[in-house]
């Protein structure tokens, strides 16, 4: 199979291209492909905790956990001790008391990934620093007309966040629709990948792989190596997925098995679309409709181009070839049994708002880059802000991030018109918190549908244009490229809507 044009892509899934890392850690990914022992073990999920009464109370406690990941023990980070840690299930209008207790040797906090909630306080606000030994409780309150949809949450303390969600710290969040869809049954699938020593422990990344943005040996769903889900023919499930890996982005194909993209994000599309791929770089998640057909299908992640490191640093392309070899196989979809009956049509949905109707108040570009970092010396550590080990800067605007600079000042209440400039070689998917943002333009080209993000794919030497409502909060927050070895190396700014 080819792999799919930046063109194809676009029209699947309205995220713009799609890509996959390889170098030292693709190499690793594709001898473990034949490899793994212990693979193919029923598929499971994590416990959900559900809100009652419009309320959810949850206890996070982070701290290092011995795990078995197919045939290996590993000592890897948890939420409550299981990877991924507890989903959450709440509704529109609840309340979240979080407590997020640090039995690490290192500071953490939590950032729940794609809500509309406040920036401000004890809500998501990832300034804060909840040091080793303490507690901090989180409050947030989701509006009443808040998206249904999948979400997540991670830890996003700058400095070691591609670190703790390598190592394991990650969960899904799920808002419920009003009314349950006519499915089977749902399932949470949260993939993400790791590599690990010849011990056990998570392998430290060198500075290479931050650079490239990290792929670990093992992909992992809910924790499973290659789990295997089983299903009656013509049945309809639904697949809520979460790309929690921190650099790998998955161009995902379920073959011989009919797919409908249901929305992306905090997006709901009015109908599904038939789909053949879903493609989701690194923080997006995906609401998908599988109906199942008889046979046995394998879910996998197929490899795409993202760019290069460049010449300057004498990289080779990242997953230029699009060979059998780096496809990824994530996860098996046994299908027999009696026929199910054919399930009722999904409600049509509420038509999304589309800024294109609205007055922009504010324009502003945002350049991505990479260069040579002049402040590389000894002394400098990974955890300086945008510094560290690295050889390159990965910069917004020509800077990197600065938790003492804002970046951007912007009024409540208005419509900017972003226009997100990749002048490096390789994709940046980037991801604004709070308020979610609407494509317009793709690589020059008008985005026809309406299409909402919280995490927006920049391709290498391009651009993206987006629309965003600065509305219901105020307070400081981030935007940033989401392969998060950028992020911790600078590629963040700082936003304040007043």
């Amino acid at each position: 199979m080819q792999p799919l044009s930046r063109r194809q892509v676009l029209l699947l899934s309205g995220i713009g291209s799609a890509a996959m890392v390889t170098g030292a850690a693709g190499l690793l990914w594709g001898q473990a492909a034949t490899t793994r022992m212990g693979e193919g073990a029923g598929f499971e999920e994590p416990e959900a905790l559900r809100s009652a009464d419009g309320q959810l109370d949850v206890h996070l406690t982070v701290a290092q956990t011995q795990v078995r990941i197919g045939s290996h023990d590993a000592s890897v980070l948890s939420y409550n001790g299981s990877l991924p840690g507890p989903t959450l299930m709440v509704h529109p209008g609840d309340h979240i008391n979080l407590i997020l207790e640090n039995q690490l040797t290192e500071s953490t906090n939590l950032h729940v990934h794609g809500l509309h909630v406040s920036p401000q306080g004890n809500s998501d606000n990832v300034l804060i620093s909840v040091e080793p030994g303490e507690s901090f409780t989180y409050q947030y309150q989701l509006p009443a007309d808040h998206p249904p949809g999948v979400y997540w949450y991670h830890p996003h303390h700058h400095g070691t966040v591609a670190d703790q969600l390598f190592a394991g710290l990650y969960g899904a969040i799920i808002v419920q629709d009003p009314e349950p869809l006519p499915v089977a049954r749902e399932r949470v699938l949260v993939i993400s990948d790791i590599s690990l020593s010849g011990d056990g422990s998570v392998a430290q990344m060198p500075p290479m792989e931050q650079m490239m943005g990290r792929e670990g040996e093992f992909a992992l769903v809910n924790g499973q190596l290659n789990p295997t889900l089983q299903a009656r023919p013509n049945e309809r499930e639904r697949w809520r997925i979460i790309n929690a890996c921190t650099s790998r982005y998955l161009n995902l194909e379920l073959a011989d098995q009919y797919l409908e993209l249901f929305g992306v994000d905090s997006g709901r599309y009015p109908s599904p679309r038939a789909v053949d791929h879903v493609v989701l770089v690194p923080g997006n998640r995906a609401d998908v409709l599988v109906t199942a057909t008889s046979g046995t299908a394998v879910l996998q992640a197929l490899a795409t181009d993202r760019g290069e490191m460049g010449p300057m640093m004498g990289g080779p392309r990242l997953g230029s070839s699009g060979s059998d070899q780096r496809n990824v196989s994530l996860a098996t979809f046994q299908v027999s049994g009696t026929p199910a009956e054919t399930a009722d049509a999904i409600p049509r949905q509420r038509q999304a708002r589309d800024l294109r109707d609205e007055t922009v108040t504010a324009h502003r570009e945002l350049v991505f880059d990479m260069g040579m970092n002049p402040r590389k010396g000894p002394g400098r550590t990974a955890r300086e802000p945008g510094m560290g080990q690295s050889m390159m800067d990965f910069t917004i605007n020509g800077q990197v991030f600065d938790p003492q600079r804002v970046d951007i000042t912007t009024s409540s209440g208005g419509i900017e018109e972003w226009t997100l400039r990749n002048t490096s070689p390789m994709d940046h998917p980037v991801h604004l918190h709070v308020w979610p943002m609407q494509l317009i333009e793709d690589q020059g080209q008008p985005v026809e549908a309406t299409e909402w993000r919280d995490v927006v794919n920049v391709p290498a030497n391009s651009s993206v244009k987006v629309r965003i409502a600065f509305e219901t909060y105020v307070g400081k927050t981030v935007y940033h490229c989401h392969i998060l070895d950028h992020e911790d190396l600078g590629m963040m700014g700082l936003i304040e809507v007043r």
